[in-house]
């Protein structure tokens, strides 16, 4: 009888790995299942333990090495590969055009991990390919892998599958796909300047504080003249910079570690997102970005006949903004009472101006929502990249302003005292 590898995890979160006997992946998954564990990779075993059977409790590697690790939490050294945006996206774009041509669904998902040249994706193709053969769905199979593929992705294709036009929904992701990747790109070009500029400054500070001020000071140690307030403050942190900078480092890798894991938690992310928000010129902008978003994606599933209902659940999922999220589930619940879609989403002033309001009520009522939603995420992008350049070109010489009163204040206040020396020394 075959042998299947599995891994799996347990009630409690801890992942626990081993073997089991079956004569099928359908029925090694049921075993597993059976155990109350949740299967997260399960492959025929070509030389597994002959006596690691069905009747052998589940072996936990983890605690063999010396302790279960903690539920959700992962360590490993190296990095794993994984599936780059690009292969996804080839992925989709196949997919749906062998879909389109007629390519029945097992064949062409066997096309896809044959065909694949990297061997990541060719593992992660068959990986999707032998659990829709065991007969669950794809958007459950691609559910079970969320590191490749986003929560928006596996709505979308289950909204695909509910309505029978899987391929349409698919080559309308792959131009989502697309869109959001040529978005994120612009946005990366036009911060990298103030990046740069950002690093340097703080490399030329370091450079102050520790090898400039401390020879300054040796000019001021043999006179008893009190010095200015701020020459003192600048002495006095470099001095904290050269004798306790690693700590002050550390401490400040376990804040950031600290605020990253509190803004993770659900409480935490409302209250950063809400703040970015209120933020100047970046709350407006990631608004602006969050309703071109929604509305790209919610015109997208329109378009592909979606019914409006579960559009409206699966575009709010790209939104990204929680706080923004809440919003827009309000507005749903009102469509669900049966109130029109523009008057629903009037209330939520942030992410729908009066203007974009008026334009979903009119599209709405003459029957072109899904062509009208597009046509304002067409606009709102292009709004968006030319808002964006001007806030980069503004952020330049503001930033460069910033790192020349920085430098000043801190020569100004060693230089300053060296006129007053003048008087010591007569």
């Amino acid at each position: 009888m075959p042998q299947f590898a599995y891994k799996a995890l347990q009630p409690d979160g801890v992942l626990t790995e081993g073997f089991i006997d079956a004569s099928n992946r359908h029925e090694a998954m049921r075993q597993v299942e059976g155990r109350g564990l949740k299967p997260i990779k399960l492959a025929e075993s070509a030389a597994g333990p002959a006596k690691s059977s069905a009747a052998s409790p589940p072996s936990d590697k983890a605690a063999a090495a010396g302790g279960a690790p903690a539920a959700g939490f992962s360590f490993a050294l190296g990095g794993k590969p994984r599936i780059t945006p690009r292969m996804l996206e080839n992925f989709t774009r196949l997919l749906s055009s062998l879909l389109a041509a007629g390519v029945p669904f097992s064949r062409a998902l066997v096309i896809l991990h044959r065909e694949s040249a990297e061997p990541v994706a060719k593992q992660k193709w068959k990986e999707i390919h032998d659990l829709v053969i065991d007969g669950m769905s794809l958007s459950k199979a691609m559910e079970r892998s969320p590191e490749t593929f986003p929560r928006v992705y596996v709505a979308m294709v289950e909204a695909g599958e509910a309505g029978g036009f899987l391929d349409v929904v698919l080559a309308q992701i792959a131009d989502f796909q697309a869109r959001e990747k040529d978005i994120q790109s612009k946005v990366s070009a036009a911060l990298m300047y103030p990046a740069i500029l950002l690093f340097l400054a703080m490399g030329v500070l370091v450079f102050l504080m520790v090898f400039f001020i401390p020879r300054f000071q040796l000019v001021f140690s043999g006179f008893n003249a009190e010095l200015p307030l701020l020459t003192q403050l600048i002495i006095n942190t470099s001095y904290v910079i050269r004798s306790y900078g690693l700590f002050v480092l550390v401490g400040l890798v376990v804040a950031v570690v600290s605020l990253k894991n509190w803004f993770k938690s659900p409480k935490g992310r409302r209250a950063w997102e809400g703040f970015v928000l209120k933020a100047w010129i970046v709350g407006p902008l990631l608004a602006q970005f969050a309703m071109a978003r929604f509305s790209r994606m919610l015109g997208t599933l329109l378009s592909a006949g979606v019914p409006l209902i579960s559009s409206l659940n699966v575009a709010r999922r790209s939104i990204g903004n929680q706080v923004l999220v809440d919003a827009v589930s309000e507005s749903i619940d009102r469509v669900k009472e049966g109130k029109p879609l523009g008057k629903s989403l009037a209330k939520n002033r942030t992410l729908f101006p009066g203007a974009i309001v008026e334009m979903i009520s009119v599209a709405e009522e003459s029957g072109k929502l899904d062509a009208e939603l597009l046509r304002i995420a067409n606009v709102t992008e292009g709004d968006l990249d030319r808002q964006l350049k001007s806030a980069v070109a503004m952020a330049e010489p503001l930033m460069l302003f910033l790192i020349a009163a920085l430098i000043g204040t801190i020569f100004i206040g060693m230089v300053y005292p060296i006129f007053s020396l003048q008087d010591h020394i007569k």
